[in-house]
């Protein structure tokens, strides 16, 4: 398959910025100064933003803006250390700090660039916001409902049985029953660090597990650096426990604040954590969104860059 992304560049521009109850978030510029201003809202959520995700866009066309959400990468306070308090980390809190790094940047609108958990929160953005976003570019696409996050947490095991009776069984025999999610969140806030440590490497082998059925899918998570897994699943429990801090439905019930915005949504088959069926909906609500199914790709991977990069430059032009 030919490798249709940039080269890797370097940021032109980083900095941080103080959004309040003590956080800290890192952001850089890459690009053109003078392009289509874009922000890329990274996945997890908690993973934080990679040098990868520049080279979906055009230097010469785009001014790319990326930043690490709160507590999640290069950002602080970190979600690793044991100490992070995470009460001042929810998507109203997120939504409101795109609004504050959009003002900082004196960017008046922007197209708005999500992956994974990095949809639900440019569906929430765009939604609470639609005259700060030309476009959406939106790739394996997610929902924050309850059911979504039962069927990653408990249905998913009909597809992976053995993998997820593991990761039951990692916690109390008295949860094993309720919010798995909500169960780990405890465990990861355990003051023993032998008990956070098994916590987050039994979290991230389910991860890795269920995020694609492709035959070419390999684990990044499971095999991270021990504070790396604690960061990132303390923050994804967080959110999963709390329904991700919006309401049951909320994004299709409200999808017909896009009118207007076109947008690009790419999904891969193999995707067994995020069912198609979740694009689908979206797609009949969303008129000026166009949705792509590929083939050979699960959460990520296989040709799912190359469309991607099709649409941006379509749009950049």
């Amino acid at each position: 398959m030919v490798d249709r992304r940039y080269p890797p560049i370097e940021p032109y521009e980083t900095g941080r910025l103080d959004v309040g109850d003590g956080h800290s978030l890192y952001w850089e510029q890459c690009g053109n100064p003078h392009g289509k201003p874009a922000v890329v809202l990274h996945g997890g959520p908690g993973s934080g933003c990679t040098p990868a995700m520049r080279r979906q866009f055009d230097p010469a066309r785009y001014r790319v803006v990326l930043f690490d959400q709160r507590n999640a990468g290069r950002s602080t306070p970190w979600a690793g250390e044991p100490e992070v308090d995470l009460s001042a980390n929810t998507t109203p809190h997120l939504l409101d700090d795109i609004e504050q790094l959009r003002q900082h940047l004196d960017i008046d609108r922007w197209l708005v660039w999500g992956g994974s958990w990095g949809v639900t929160l440019g569906l929430a953005y765009a939604q609470a916001h639609p005259e700060r976003v030309t476009e959406l570019a939106l790739a394996a696409i997610t929902s924050p409902d309850r059911w979504l996050i039962q069927w990653i947490t408990r249905d998913m095991g009909r597809v992976f049985p053995r993998e997820w009776e593991r990761f039951r069984d990692a916690v109390p025999a008295a949860e094993r029953d309720g919010d798995l999610a909500a169960a780990y969140n405890r465990l990861l806030h355990d003051r023993d660090p032998a008990v956070r440590a098994r916590a987050a490497q039994h979290w991230c082998d389910w991860e890795d597990t269920h995020v694609s059925l492709a035959p070419d899918a390999e684990p990044s998570l499971s095999l991270a650096d021990p504070a790396v897994q604690l960061a990132f699943a303390r923050v994804v429990t967080h959110y999963w426990a709390n329904g991700c801090f919006l309401d049951d439905g909320q994004l299709l019930r409200d999808v017909h604040r896009l009118t207007g915005i076109p947008g690009i949504m790419v999904h891969g088959r193999y995707d067994v954590s995020g069912p198609l069926d979740v694009a689908w909906q979206l797609a009949k609500a969303w008129p000026d969104g166009e949705l792509t199914v590929i083939g050979d790709a699960g959460h990520s991977g296989g040709g799912m860059p190359s469309v991607l990069i099709e649409y941006l430059d379509r749009v950049a032009r």
